[in-house]
């Protein structure tokens, strides 16, 4: 099965973000509380006329808001989202112009990967966890789109802003091509706004025909989970050519195996409407920007990865260089 086919025919499989709301049917907010998200906080007489004074389940936050808790943070290149269950961010948000990449020296070679310590110690990817994987620590927001600043670049190397991910045939290439792709874009956009995220997409089995989510965990104990797939949404506006001002933009939405693609493939192979992206990760893009002002990107650009050579092969002998002599013995 495709991946269009089983990412379109998703019914709701995903993980939603933001705190979590909790409302009584009546839409009653319930329980005061100041530590509490604002979503949740109520007035008890509410509730107590709500229900005639028989229960009352929202006292049970004086002992504090279960959750789910998603951590938002912002760096200089990105601002992330992180999933405590998964140990994985839900997303990553970045915005790339000709002047954030064109500018700065910095060097991935300066920078290490990190733990977050703003996350709890209990839900905190640790970089142990990697440690003989069989995984790479795979970059949601790229290290290339930070080179305007060395803490920035730093700033993408913290497990918050990591996945794991298969690393020859897809980290190391395709995937690392359609980074490059992304920021490729700033030749033609003065705006380019990138989020990324890893998916738990569901699998036929061809035993019994039912569709299972399933995935591998790392770590010791298990806890980092492995997706499925990935995905990138792209949005891009103002056309560096484009004569006078305009509110459209571009939209492209990206899904991807996390195991090695041939870079021998479309990249629009793995295109996607973004709704179905919406139903698979449990996410809302673009829910305030109308559909009238919005093109497709793979109509206005040419979709098509570019295959660098990332690796640090020797390169091959110059076959018309003399070479001197063997020595004699």
């Amino acid at each position: 099965m495709s991946i269009k086919t089983a990412v379109i025919g998703l019914t709701g499989i995903g993980l939603g973000v933001g705190l979590a709301t909790y409302r009584h049917k009546s839409n009653a907010l319930l329980y005061k509380d100041a530590s509490l998200p604002d979503t949740v906080q109520s007035n008890n007489d509410v509730w107590q006329r709500a229900s005639k004074g028989i229960v009352n389940p929202s006292s049970f936050f004086k002992f504090g808001f279960p959750g789910p808790i998603h951590d938002l943070e912002t760096r200089e290149e990105f601002i992330s989202c992180y999933n405590r269950q998964t140990r994985n961010p839900y997303w990553v948000l970045e915005h790339l112009t000709p002047k954030s990449l064109g500018e700065g020296k910095a060097d991935r070679k300066n920078s290490k990967f990190m733990e977050d310590e703003n996350i709890p110690e209990s839900f905190r990817a640790r970089l142990k966890d990697y440690f003989r994987s069989g995984y790479d620590r795979g970059h949601q927001a790229a290290a290339a789109n930070a080179k305007f600043s060395q803490s920035a670049m730093d700033d993408t190397f913290y497990l918050t802003n990591m996945s794991p991910q298969v690393g020859a045939g897809f980290n190391r290439d395709y995937w690392a091509h359609f980074e490059y792709f992304c920021r490729g874009l700033t030749k033609k956009y003065n705006d380019v706004f990138i989020v990324t995220g890893p998916l738990y997409l569901p699998k036929k089995d061809p035993k019994d025909g039912k569709f299972r989510v399933t995935y591998e965990v790392i770590g010791n104990p298990p806890n980092i989970a492995v997706p499925t797939h990935f995905f990138k949404l792209i949005v891009a506006g103002k056309d560096i050519k484009s004569v006078g001002s305009s509110e459209d933009v571009v939209v492209g939405a990206f899904v991807l195996p996390n195991e090695p693609i041939s870079n021998e493939t479309k990249l629009t192979d793995f295109q996607v409407p973004v709704n179905a992206l919406e139903r698979a990760s449990g996410l809302e893009f673009l829910k305030n920007f109308p559909m009238n002002k919005r093109k497709m990107l793979c109509q206005e650009v040419n979709c098509q990865i570019v295959v660098r050579d990332f690796s640090n092969k020797a390169l091959p002998p110059n076959k018309s260089l003399p070479l001197l002599p063997p020595g004699k013995n």
